[in-house]
């Protein structure tokens, strides 16, 4: 029950980040990744009780780590850049999916059931509804699609190579964070212009970092190691329902009857995926 409070935590604090990130029209992509990565890092220390023994990791972990957080971070925005920002986010919707397929290959006791397969493509379909409505753009191919699935590979990958290794406490996750956030920075440095930064647009990318780049992402790590990784990642086909409705009540926007239906598609998928077989 926990677990999947977490991974609810988590999956609320993500669909938040869309809507703080159109208030940051003016703010690089990777400066607003660097500065919100780079905050969230900051969790590890109460959450380690200022022990730092308990922030250390092995080289391995730390690698996982800093190819999850800033792999995952880096191919998406390659995607957002070289493709249509609706068609490259309802690719990288497919990790949900990943997870649920990928997890025999990481952990001996997952299995992909007939139930879960059903229950993740129900989700999926919802995601897909939720990204794509209102939307008017067309697929058309671009390299961007390509980064995209690469990006959901990563974060799948990441996830199920943390509940594998499971041996680092959660605040490790800060320094995850701080290394990527460090990376984000540098890179900044290197592609985008410099800018200076409003105390409006500071509060902003406080939020972004206390929450959808900070503690969503200690949330992700105690859920995936305390719960069914499958079953967790039905419930991330929320994430991208959830981030639509919050956009709308930030625009002013309305909600639509294709949301209500996706809501009801996602939920159905997640009941579904979590029956066991053969009940």
């Amino acid at each position: 029950m926990k677990s999947t409070l977490a991974a609810l935590a988590a999956v609320i604090l993500w669909s938040s980040l869309a809507g703080l990130a159109t208030m940051l029209p003016g703010v690089p992509v990777l400066l607003k990744t660097a500065i919100g990565l780079l905050i969230g890092s900051s969790f590890a220390l109460p959450l380690s009780r200022f022990n730092f023994k308990k922030l250390s990791v092995k080289p391995s972990v730390l690698l996982l780590g800093v190819y999850g957080l800033f792999g995952f971070h880096a191919a998406l925005f390659l995607a957002l850049q070289s493709a249509p920002s609706v068609q490259a986010n309802l690719i990288n919707y497919l990790w949900p999916l990943f997870l649920v397929l990928l997890a025999p290959l990481f952990l001996k006791s997952a299995k992909v059931t007939p139930r879960l397969v059903m229950g993740s493509l129900i989700g999926f379909l919802g995601a897909a509804m939720a990204i794509l409505s209102g939307s008017t753009e067309q697929f058309n191919f671009s390299i961007g699609y390509l980064f995209a699935l690469i990006a959901a590979l990563i974060w799948a990958t990441y996830s199920l190579g943390t509940k594998r290794v499971g041996s680092f406490p959660t605040a490790a996750v800060g320094v995850f964070a701080l290394v990527a956030g460090l990376l984000a920075l540098v890179l900044h440095l290197l592609m985008e212009p410099r800018i200076v930064i409003s105390l409006e647009e500071w509060i902003v990318l406080v939020a972004i970092g206390a929450g959808p780049l900070g503690a969503a992402f200690y949330f992700w790590d105690y859920a995936i190691k305390n719960g069914d990784p499958q079953k967790i990642g039905l419930l991330a086909f929320l994430t991208p329902l959830l981030s639509t409705t919050f956009l709308l009540i930030v625009s002013g926007g309305q909600l639509t009857y294709l949301l209500v239906l996706s809501a009801a598609l996602i939920v159905g998928g997640a009941v579904i995926g979590r029956v066991k077989d053969g009940v």
